[in-house]
């Protein structure tokens, strides 16, 4: 009993000192330890004081951290970064002569497949990124994390012929962050596409690819093409992108000009829009000539590598997990698409394992049943476990344990190298709401967590106040879906809308393009930058 304690508190340490240094996955990844090595320990928790004693001290003064977390964030999942454009949003641009003259001399030198331009507006745009710290670390992070999907939308770009320095409007919409949602507009994704409209992105109670990497890059660029083909110029297409296509026709029509920076000077724009453009083209420059505007610390982070197999049924990522020995956090991240770490019963799924990994998948899967990769787990047996132990661990009976198995219910397991264990299935979404039921251990808080939704959501829609929670209890984790009536959902599958730095909704136009809108159609000023 004291080794398990002992453990308990090393674990529990551990993640109080992650936990002030600010590193909030890795503190989460040791307080679950510590919670999960009582509850795994073979002893019943209730029954023996002293455990009782340390998993109340070890619960509570997790709760109590987390409640400090949450003021910060959503409690241990850390808060999601601010891009460089939300952080360009209350900013005052200065413009510096001499940072305009050295910007306009290395265009000279800038490889782009855009029609770059330097100005006022986009000088502004690098002086913020190059010379104050918020603009500097917001766009930094961007460049470093492009590094995990720059091969794959590099790819994917050129395989719908739009250029390639296109990448960077990830930059102004989630910071190449794909889980990125905007929480008033509810726009998702490394490209901020809305839940509504049709992209060719698949959306269901399992799945939701806009938060697939290459799925969302995909019709990002065969949408950027679209809105190219429509408006006949790159720099209208990207302000279509932010505004929608109608607006910008509209605007258009309505002064003559198919320019971009025209409109710009009308102020025919909003002002969010006006900055989005100016902000990629900074962001080119910058990327281009990183040394020469302080970026020289740039460290790319590795691209994503791993193994993709095709699964026709329903698997849950906690038995993955065990299959391939990842963490399932390393999973939900390889597969930021699933909605609640299972894949869909009803349709064939691509699921990304950790390079290397997936003939070890293939082998260890066909041991569980395919009508139960749901919920059944799979078990790597260690000297020391026996079957009521194993039981126990997985909240399971023994007799069960062993009939599922193929043993007698008192065999030892000398020689047997893993176990497959019978499990309930956990609730799964209904079109409206989402039942969890409390499990020994749960709060609030940790639940809130896992569903990704705020302490205050989880408690209003099941009248609750505090944080804790009786085991057993069944707890709506979802809000209901609104009802739409037909003649808004005809409207908006053919609309795009998107969030403003602010996180208001915009609104897009047609997305049929008259022909004023079209490239030489309307008259352009003289010395038009693009």
């Amino acid at each position: 009993m004291r080794q398990i304690i002992a453990q308990v508190e090393a674990a529990y340490a551990r993640g109080e000192a992650d936990y002030r240094k600010g590193m909030l996955a890795e503190a989460k990844v040791e307080f679950d330890r510590a919670v999960d090595l009582m509850l795994s320990s073979g002893v019943d928790v209730r029954s023996n004081s002293q455990l009782s004693d340390e998993f109340d001290h070890v619960v509570d003064e997790v709760n109590a951290l987390e409640m400090e977390a949450l003021k910060q964030g959503n409690g241990f999942v850390p808060q999601e970064e601010t891009t460089p454009g939300e952080a360009a949003s209350d900013v005052t641009f200065a413009v510096d002569p001499n940072l305009v003259a050295k910007a306009t001399a290395d265009l000279a030198t800038t490889k782009s497949d855009l029609p770059l331009v330097m100005n006022d507006y986009v000088a502004g745009f690098i002086n913020f990124f190059a010379n104050t710290q918020k603009g500097h670390n917001t766009l930094l992070h961007s460049f470093e994390r492009a590094g995990l999907y720059k091969g794959m939308i590099e790819r994917v770009l050129a395989e719908e012929g739009v250029p390639q320095d296109l990448i960077y409007l990830a930059v102004a919409e989630s910071g190449f962050q794909p889980r990125a949602v905007n929480r008033r507009s509810r726009a998702g994704g490394m490209w901020q596409f809305m839940p509504v409209g049709d992209y060719g992105l698949g959306r269901n109670r399992y799945v939701d690819e806009r938060f697939d990497p290459e799925k969302s890059t995909r019709a990002y660029g065969r949408y950027m093409k679209f809105l190219y083909d429509q408006l006949g110029d790159w720099y209208l297409a990207m302000a279509a992108y932010d505004h929608g296509a109608g607006n910008i026709q509209r605007a258009v029509e309505r002064t003559g000009y198919a320019d971009f920076w025209e409109l710009y000077k009308r102020h025919e724009l909003p002002s969010e829009t006006q900055n989005y453009v100016p902000e990629i083209l900074a962001a080119i420059i910058i990327a281009n000539h990183p040394t020469q505007y302080g970026f020289d610390d740039v460290t790319l982070d590795p691209p994503v590598l791993t193994d993709t197999v095709t699964v026709n049924y329903s698997i849950d990522l906690r038995l993955v997990s065990d299959l391939v020995g990842a963490p399932v956090d390393e999973l939900e991240a390889l597969n930021p698409s699933l909605l609640h770490g299972v894949t869909p019963p009803d349709a064939s799924f691509d699921l990304n394992l950790p390079a290397g990994t997936a003939t070890l998948f293939d082998q260890r899967v066909d041991a569980i049943p395919e009508s139960k990769r749901n919920a059944w787990r799979y078990h790597l047996v260690t000297p020391d476990d026996t079957l009521a132990s194993v039981a126990h661990e997985y909240q399971t009976q023994p007799a069960e344990l062993a009939a599922v198995n193929q043993l007698s219910p008192g065999s030892d397991l000398k020689g047997v190298d893993a176990l497959v264990v019978p499990q309930v299935p956990e609730a799964i979404p209904t079109a409206h709401r989402v039942l969890y039921t409390v499990r020994r251990g749960d709060t609030l808080i940790t639940i809130a967590d896992r569903f990704g939704v705020s302490l205050a959501e989880l408690r209003r829609w099941n009248n609750l106040t505090g944080t804790r929670v009786e085991p057993g209890r069944r707890l709506h984790v979802a809000e209901p879906a609104p009802v739409r009536h037909a003649s808004q959902r005809a409207h908006t599958s053919v609309t795009r809308s998107k969030p403003h730095s602010t996180g208001r909704a915009r609104g897009s136009g047609s997305k049929t393009a008259p022909a004023s809108a079209r490239k030489g159609a309307a008259k352009k000023p003289s010395g038009a930058g693009n």
